[in-house]
């Protein structure tokens, strides 16, 4: 296995259609508008995409997997999901998600499958044993899971001698809700890879966006921060002033203090220089002062960022 980067590289705002760019961030995105992306990733080592069959119904990973099928299987990590909402009623439900992600990436392996909800954790946990006994899939991961349901899970695929070896839930400087029910710990304690996302809560904390430079109109982010900006400009302004120090943005100090939780950011990418920032950002060391000044303002902030999709851990 190749060794991990510090970071994840997200495509979930590549491609268009439902859950997809267009209607969640503004944007439409195609392969001739992301190829450099892929490119400059590469050669920044950053080789760890996440995507999922859901993504604009499947372009997001449609997308990726014409850029891959050019490039020597070894030189991608590939994370992909299984999403309960979009299965069908066959039997063999995720067997067949899995192999239109396969066919979309252009891929025999999986490198994480991920079941993106947990909706019906006893109906889909032993579902994954047989593709990873069979090599489909590396490793196995949950998405916005409890702890209850982490450990569920861990329970069930224990009994094939199997484990969850990762946990992705959102977590960033206005949501530390999986910290604040011990989900960090316990990922620390059983060697368990957290990825954090929505770090930069779509662009809210990039320091892009204020009352005179607001979100792409109608887009979902839009609504989502649009009407509270104004509450996040203290934290926006102490990651800008840390920033000053480190030759930072404010979202590069974003990416850094979620890896110095000890977690693994996945860092949504449309342009080739967001790449070499994040890849920048993955350097930087923050000061446990520093780390704990953003907590302060971030909890200070008192914003709701728990999206539709999402429950509190």
């Amino acid at each position: 296995m190749n060794t991990m980067p510090k970071i994840a590289l997200g495509a979930w705002s590549w491609g268009a259609g439902a859950a997809g760019g267009d209607q969640v961030f503004g944007s439409r995105l195609f392969e001739d508008d992301l190829r450099p992306v892929f490119a400059r990733a590469l050669a920044c080592g950053l080789i760890l995409w996440d995507t999922a069959a859901v993504y604009g119904e499947g372009t997001s990973e449609r997308i990726l997997g014409n850029f891959v099928k050019d490039v020597s299987r070894e030189r991608v990590i590939l994370s992909t999901k299984f999403t309960p909402q979009i299965a069908s009623d066959s039997p063999e439900a995720m067997q067949e998600m899995l192999d239109g992600s396969k066919e979309r990436l252009h891929t025999d392996v999986i490198d994480i499958y991920w079941i993106h909800n947990p909706m019906d954790v006893e109906k889909w946990m032993p579902k994954l044993i047989p593709l990873a006994r069979s090599g489909q899939i590396k490793a196995i991961g949950v998405s916005n899971h409890n702890l209850t349901e982490i450990k569920r899970a861990n329970e069930i695929l224990g009994t094939a001698g199997l484990k969850v070896s990762a946990v992705q839930n959102h977590l960033s400087l206005l949501h530390r809700s999986s910290e604040r029910a011990g989900i960090l710990d316990y990922c620390k304690e059983n060697g368990i890879a957290f990825y954090a996302y929505m770090v930069l809560e779509q662009g809210a904390l990039s320091g892009k966006y204020d009352m005179a430079h607001p979100f792409p109109e109608g887009s979902d982010r839009a609504k989502a921060y649009g009407p509270v900006l104004p509450q996040f400009e203290k934290l926006v302004e102490a990651m800008r002033q840390i920033g000053g120090k480190y030759g930072a943005s404010p979202a590069q100090i974003a990416i850094a203090w979620a890896i110095a939780k000890g977690t693994l950011p996945i860092i949504g990418v449309t342009k080739a220089e967001q790449v070499e920032a994040a890849a920048k950002a993955a350097e930087i060391v923050l000061t446990a002062e520093e780390v704990s000044e953003l907590e302060t303002l971030g909890d200070a902030a008192n914003i709701n960022t728990l999206r539709e999709w999402e429950k509190e851990m």
